[in-house]
C-alpha cells in the first residue's frame, strides 16, 4: 500500500480502466483540424500509410499542435479562454492520433481543466509534470495526488522515460494554447 490506500496492483487495474475508457470514450476529442494536411508516406514504406500534419502557422489563438516523434502521437489542443478575469478555460478539445497514452492523458487533462480558471489549470499542469518526474514514486503529497483525479494513474508511466513524453503531450498543449489564447487577447 502506498500512503494514499492504493496499492500497485489497485493502481495499475485503475490505469488500465482509465485506459481502456479513454480509447472507447475519448472525452473533449472533436474533428476540428480542418487545416491538418495529409500525405502519403513516400518513403519506400510499403503499407503507404497516411501522415497527419499541421503546422504552427495554421494553428488558431488558443490553439497549439504538438508532435511527438519519439512514437508519432500527435494533437491539437484549443482552448477557448473567458473575456473577463479571472481568466476561465469556457471549452478544452482536442484532435489527434497516437498510442493509447497520449490519447488517455488528452482525455484526462480536458477532465481535469475544461471549466477551471487558467490558474488552477496551470497548476494542474505543473503538478503533472511533477507526477510524470517522479519515476513512479508518486508526489508524497495526497492533496496534489487527489487534485490529479484519474490523472494519478499516470504515475506507472513515469517509471518508462519514452513513455514520459506521450502523457506529457496533452499537458504542453494546454500550456501552450493557453499562452496563445492569452497574448491574443492582450494583444
Amino acid at each position: 500500500m502506498n500512503d494514499y490506500g492504493m496499492s500497485g496492483d489497485d493502481l495499475e487495474q485503475m490505469y488500465q480502466e482509465v485506459i481502456l475508457e479513454a480509447a472507447k470514450n475519448p472525452h473533449g476529442k472533436e474533428h476540428f483540424a480542418t487545416d491538418l494536411t495529409k500525405e502519403t508516406t513516400g518513403d519506400g514504406n510499403a503499407s503507404g500509410e497516411t501522415v497527419v500534419r499541421a503546422t504552427h502557422e495554421y494553428c488558431t489563438p488558443g490553439e497549439s499542435h504538438q508532435f511527438n516523434p519519439t512514437c508519432g502521437d500527435e494533437a491539437t489542443v484549443h482552448v477557448e479562454v473567458s473575456d473577463q478575469e479571472p481568466y476561465t478555460l469556457r471549452r478544452v478539445v482536442w484532435d489527434g492520433q497516437g498510442c493509447s497514452i497520449s490519447q488517455a492523458s488528452l482525455s484526462v487533462m480536458v477532465d481535469l481543466v475544461d471549466g477551471q480558471t487558467v490558474d488552477k489549470a496551470m497548476e494542474l499542469e505543473h503538478t503533472f509534470h511533477r507526477l510524470m518526474e517522479s519515476r513512479g514514486k508518486g508526489l508524497n503529497d495526497e492533496a496534489a495526488e487527489e487534485s490529479l483525479g484519474d490523472g494519478v494513474v499516470f504515475q506507472g508511466v513515469s517509471k518508462y522515460p519514452m513513455r514520459i513524453k506521450c502523457a506529457l503531450l496533452a499537458w504542453e498543449g494546454l500550456k501552450d494554447s493557453i499562452a496563445k489564447a492569452l497574448a491574443a487577447k492582450n494583444a
